[in-house]
């Protein structure tokens, strides 16, 4: 309902292409800006608490921005200075709302939570518009704002009845930039991960067209109003409902990868017919297509991020693919509003409708499909490293080697399995890595790596998965008989002044 009321009041107060579509883009960009540091906090705060403290800002600045407009102080500018404010909330709220799905099911269940989720939400998108258009005819934008800050008191109610068991540990939260690092670190090494927001980029980036000049379109239908654009908003939602039915079964025929490449060719049809058409009911049944294919998009790379990431990086690894998820509008809406402008709003959506399509050829090299089979879950199959006395968390940094030896005819097959090996590795916090060979002794190899700390490396104990000991198992298959790895833990030594 904010969407459709700020949409509708920058087209009243400034009907050009380019400051309508600013409105997506200060919506989107404080997400892209600071989905990262928001993700760190939520992965070293208190999810529950720190939801509460954001809902509460969000409710404040959407009552600010309502009292504005009901007194008729708000201006172009106001109004987008204050949707960025509401878009900073939601970029601190994001992350660590993806977060808590995976504490709320079995990781079997997660796809289906996802799309539940994500058919709560297009209800709310199919219900909201439609209400918001009635609202905006009868009594203008002020009355939703208003009523989108009252709103924020239920999901304060619901967050504080919610009994979260947070994880329990044993060590130090992380620290803000220690948690930033890792977080990149992790996504940097991490390429399931990066499948999922290349392909997201590949496709959000054109998408966010049809976003940005649909309040444009519905002003420029016979007969319009702000109801035309609720309910062309609506049936985008209503088709999302309805594809939250049939994704299940397309799932069990078709690779996730297949389902983000048709339905983003379905969606690019949609975006040539908002530039072609010119008729409610025709458009009306464009953007319920186009919802169908948006959620099977947004679900399908929404559960390959999900899937790829342990718990105690979830909310940074999200932030990341929602960084450049929002950051594609952002960047989108400027660009198809600037190019609207330049030649018209139909040449610009037809642009973008190819755009998309010619995108699937760029980005199939990135593949989604399969993450879900690697388990994440924690395995704490590390032994406990000993230790004298001298060795606190704060010594660093921390260097560990680990001996192998290997049968002279698996070296290969050993030397491959080590570069997934050094992946994880990284994954888990390390800075540095490598492999050597002993001179004096062939098939005799050395790991080593780094960490900044002793507390750091304490944590790679915690997050080691099951895919790691699934890994580490396989290697060993390929030592000499009976031989075992040897680690080996080194910290540096503290120089006297």
């Amino acid at each position: 309902m904010h969407d459709i009321g700020a949409s509708w009041l920058m087209a009243s107060l400034s009907p050009t292409p380019v400051m309508v579509a600013l409105i997506q883009t200060a919506t989107t960009l404080p997400i892209f800006l600071l989905a990262m540091p928001a993700g760190a906090l939520a992965d070293i705060v208190d999810r529950r608490r720190y939801l509460i403290a954001v809902q509460i800002w969000m409710a404040i600045v959407a009552g600010l921005l309502g009292f504005m407009t009901l007194i008729g102080f708000t201006s172009v500018w106001s109004l987008l200075i204050l949707t960025f404010a509401m878009g900073l909330g939601s970029a601190m709220m994001m992350p660590a709302w993806a977060a808590i799905t995976p504490e709320l099911v079995p990781r079997a269940e997660l796809q289906s939570a996802i799309a539940l989720n994500g058919l709560g939400i297009n209800m709310a998108r199919a219900l909201g518009p439609a209400l918001a258009g009635v609202i905006v005819s009868f009594s203008g934008s002020g009355a939703v704002f208003v009523l989108n800050a009252l709103s924020y008191s239920l999901v304060i109610i619901a967050l504080i009845k919610w009994q979260r068991e947070a994880p329990i540990s044993e060590l130090p939260r992380e620290r803000f930039f220690s948690a930033l690092r890792s977080g990149f670190r992790f996504a940097r090494h991490t390429p399931d991960l990066q499948a999922a927001v290349m392909r997201g980029f590949g496709f959000f980036l054109f998408a966010s067209a049809s976003w940005a000049l649909l309040p444009l379109l519905a002003k420029n239908l016979p007969d319009s109003g702000p109801q035309t654009f609720g309910i062309l908003v609506a049936c985008i939602g209503a088709g999302a409902i309805a594809g939250a039915f049939v994704l299940p079964k397309l799932r069990e025929k078709i690779s996730r990868d297949r389902l983000v490449a048709l339905a983003t060719i379905v969606y690019a049809g949609t975006i040539f017919a908002l530039a072609t058409l010119d008729q409610l009911i025709l458009l009306c049944f464009a953007m319920a297509i186009s919802g169908i294919a948006w959620i099977a998009i947004l679900s399908s790379l929404q559960t390959a991020a999900q899937m790829a990431l342990p718990n105690w990086v979830r909310s940074r690894g999200l932030a990341v693919f929602m960084a450049v998820f929002m950051g594609s509008m952002a960047l989108g809406s400027v660009l198809w509003g600037k190019i609207a402008e330049m030649t018209s709003i139909s040449e610009s959506l037809i642009i973008a409708a190819v755009g998309a399509i010619v995108a699937i050829a760029f980005t199939w090299r990135w593949r989604i499909g399969g993450i879900d089979k690697i388990n994440l879950t924690p395995s704490m199959h590390w032994p406990a490293p000993m230790i004298h006395d001298g060795v606190t968390h704060d010594r660093g940094p921390v260097f560990v080697t680990v001996q192998y030896e290997v049968q002279s005819d698996r070296v290969n097959d050993f030397l491959q399995a080590t570069r997934e090996l050094s992946r994880r590795r990284r994954q888990s916090g390390a800075y540095s890595w490598g492999m050597f060979e002993h001179a004096g002794f062939p098939n005799h190899f050395i790991e080593f790596f780094c960490v900044e700390s002793w507390l750091e490396h304490l944590r790679q104990h915690e997050r080691v998965t099951n895919a790691d000991r699934s890994l580490q198992a396989e290697i060993r298959t390929l030592l000499v008989s009976e031989s075992e790895p040897v680690v080996t833990h080194y910290v540096a030594p503290n120089y006297p002044s």
